[in-house]
């Protein structure tokens, strides 16, 4: 048998929906009444055949007990008896099969099934006998007595055309009626007989498709068959409701709205996350008064047995469910081991009556076919002011109630799909709960943006460290100018929409959207620190990439590393400092050798991955006139951390020291600070020592602890520490209290 599944007919009436899918059930003797009296009819043809074959007693009465098991000689002469293919209801008045079925002409379903399928009176006579089992347990047995075997209570091609046929030349043609490719043969379904395969095709084992009998039955459930492959989502919204950019909405409904009119058939592919694309197909099917049957593309692809019927399966479940049909993971078909279930795809799309939804992740690969009419749909990242909307919405549903800045700054900053935003919403509701906050305040802002952040970064975990920002502005010293450039750079991301978006930029700006930095400036000035601090100022994580382990020596290595860490960025909704600029954005060189040509490719690669990067990318550099001009003019913002002259360091060592610290009398910053010239690296590494030594000894620190503490950052960068530069200090008395 042929797969009884690869075309469909568009019903009669337009399309899947027609009216006599879309009526309500009619009560139990309302529907059983027309099967009644057509099962009433099918009695009366059995009763035919009995009478017709006109069996003679048995004269082996050793065999009686073993009817249907054994075979007398008696059996033998009879059937010797009846020519050969001549039916037993020839000559006799049987039952036209015209008035047979002639009752089910008052059952809708059955109508529709005989226009859908192109089905005639004998077809419908089949499907009655098939389903007869199915509505009366009795009709079992009297299949396992009419072919003289109790064991087969299923029906067979050659009972069909020996209860429905009179004469040997109807015999002959009616067999035409089960070939493969027969109409009869869409709604009927192979059955595992228990028995041996059968030696010709009139032991054929026939059955009504469980779809179709449910469809006949008015049995509202999904397949058994399709149970671990599909489902019908719960809740469903309007398309209205469904968070999308205003030009994306208005390009759905008018492919909606074409379908709705009978145009010729598109069916649509979103790029979009799952659950996005579960929402859209849910509004689309709102839109059409119906419902969605969501499909597991993957498990389809990987179940054990037969996926590409199983696909056909699902295209006509939908169809007869009137239910618009939507295929989540579509990207499981780019592999090659698929090509067959993918051709099988593209088929039943040419075939579907209804538009389909497709969705996935990548962009629109599958191989491109004019039958198909597949048209992508750009989902994308949503702009500020639908974030904001849905935002807005997720939270009045859960009874939040940030302040109207918190709402703002959660759409600008971050860059989450609708999903995540109602993920995020309900992570922070039961936070918020556990805390006992009260309902307003930074207290809500924090759980919200802690819950946002936790939506994020997932990719870009596995590529760079994660550094939980604990930083302020006034935690660091610098230049006021360079000061002030970091509050700039705070604002510049906070007006990115305002900017891009509602002052039109984003509609001139082809690239260069995001904010770029470069930190300039001797190891240990704060370039890490100030990270730190506009990641905190923002609200968002901080994610440092040591460029020196991103470089290989490989060529094209060095690239594919660069998008693997920019391409995970890109949800990562964060802040990135890539450390160790200067290993990789160095000035392009001459082109002496395959090295050179190759190190310049990688800059300029890289380059213009920075342009098309839209989040906060920060580079820290030691040394400034290392950096390659072409990439200078890409960067929004560039911040140089001087070396610290000796006020500065004074305000380091008095800032250092946090407020529990037991500090003793005689601790001098201004002497530290005028006589060693250190940076804020080693500033902070020396207090840290020392805040050691002081815990060892006594509990407060003292001027002796800091000088101690000193000569080991000298040691550590191959120096001493004189007399000379003490200018009278000395560790003598710390020594002389250890002693």
């Amino acid at each position: 048998m042929s797969d009884p599944l690869d075309a469909r007919k568009r019903p009669i009436g337009g399309d899947a929906g027609d009216a006599a899918l879309q009526a309500e059930p009619p009560s139990a003797a309302t529907l059983f009444a027309p099967w009644h009296a057509a099962l009433c009819a099918l009695d009366r043809r059995i009763a035919g055949v009995l009478r017709a074959r006109a069996e003679p007693a048995r004269d082996d009465i050793g065999l009686r007990a073993f009817r249907g098991l054994a075979i007398a000689a008696t059996d033998v002469v009879a059937l010797l008896a009846n020519s050969s293919a001549a039916p037993l209801l020839q000559g006799a008045a049987g039952t036209p099969i015209v008035h047979l079925v002639a009752p089910l002409r008052e059952e809708p379903r059955v109508e529709w099934l005989r226009a859908a399928f192109a089905l005639d009176d004998f077809d419908c006579a089949v499907v009655l006998l098939a389903l007869a089992p199915e509505l009366d347990s009795r009709y079992e047995r009297l299949y396992g007595f009419l072919h003289d075997d109790l064991t087969r209570k299923y029906l067979s091609v050659d009972l069909c055309l020996e209860l429905l046929c009179v004469t040997p030349a109807e015999r002959m043609a009616r067999r035409a009626r089960f070939a493969a490719d027969s109409p009869l043969d869409r709604v009927l379904t192979p059955v595992d007989s228990g028995r041996p395969t059968p030696s010709s095709a009139l032991s054929r084992v026939l059955a009504v498709d469980p779809q179709i009998a449910s469809l006949l039955l008015y049995v509202d459930g999904q397949d058994a068959r399709l149970r671990t492959l599909c489902e019908v989502p719960a809740a469903e919204v309007e398309l209205d409701d469904v968070p999308l950019e205003p030009a994306l909405r208005a390009r759905l409904e008018r492919l909606v709205d074409r379908v709705s009119r009978g145009e010729p058939l598109s069916h649509a592919y979103l790029r979009c996350e799952r659950l996005q694309a579960r929402a859209i197909a849910g509004g689309v099917a709102r839109r059409n008064d119906a419902h969605t049957l969501e499909v597991d593309v993957r498990a389809l692809a990987n179940a054990d047995a037969e996926p590409e019927r199983a696909l056909a399966l699902v295209f006509r479940e939908a169809w007869l469910r009137d239910l618009v049909l939507h295929l989540a993971g579509i990207d499981a078909l780019l592999d090659e081991r698929h090509a067959p279930l993918c051709d099988a795809l593209f088929r039943e799309l040419a075939a579907a009556p209804r538009m389909a939804l497709l969705s996935g992740m990548s962009p629109w690969r599958l191989l491109e076919r004019d039958e198909s009419r597949v048209i992508a749909f750009e989902c994308g990242e949503l702009a500020s002011a639908a974030r904001h909307a849905h935002w807005t919405r997720c939270l009045a549903a859960s009874g939040l109630t940030p302040d109207a800045a918190t709402t703002n700054a959660l759409a600008e900053r971050f860059r989450l799909t609708p999903t995540q935003i109602g993920r995020a919403v309900v992570v922070a509701e039961r936070a918020h709960a556990i805390d006992r906050c009260d309902g307003a305040g930074d207290d809500l802002r924090e759980a919200l943006f802690a819950a946002a952040r936790e939506q994020s970064g997932h990719r870009i975990a596995d590529l760079a460290q994660r550094i939980v920002p604990r930083y302020r502005l006034d935690d660091i010293v610098l230049p006021v100018d360079a000061k002030a450039q970091l509050d700039e750079i705070c604002g510049h991301v906070k007006a990115r929409a305002l900017v891009l978006e509602r002052w039109g930029f984003d509609r001139r700006l082809s690239q260069g959207k995001g904010t770029s930095v470069l930190f300039s400036g001797p190891s240990g000035t704060g370039k890490t620190m100030a990270a730190e601090i506009i990641a905190h100022e923002l609200g968002l994580d901080l994610y440092r990439i040591d460029l020196a382990t991103v470089v290989s020596k490989y060529i094209g290595e060095t690239e594919q590393n660069l998008e693997r860490i920019f391409s995970a960025a890109d949800d990562a909704n964060g802040v990135l400092l890539f450390d160790e600029a200067d290993a990789l954005f160095g000035k392009r060189s001459e082109v002496r050798d395959s090295h050179d040509r190759y190190a310049n490719l990688e800059i300029s690669y890289l380059l213009q991955r920075i342009e098309r990067y839209n989040g906060i990318a920060i580079l820290a550099s030691n040394l400034r006139q290392n950096l390659d001009d072409a990439f200078i003019r890409r960067l929004a913002f560039m911040v140089a951390f001087p070396f610290p002259d000796a006020a500065d360091r004074r305000r380091i060592w008095q800032s250092i020291w946090p407020r529990e610290t037991p500090l003793a009398s005689d601790v001098d910053f201004g002497f530290l600070a005028e006589r060693f010239k250190f940076s804020g690296g080693h500033i902070k590494n020396t207090a840290l020592a020392a805040a050691f030594l002081a815990a060892n000894d006594g509990g407060v620190v003292t001027m002796a602890h800091l000088i101690h503490a000193t000569g080991r950052e000298y040691q550590k960068s191959g120096k001493i520490l004189s007399e000379t530069e003490l200018n009278g200090s000395s560790v003598i008395a710390l020594e002389g209290r250890r002693a």
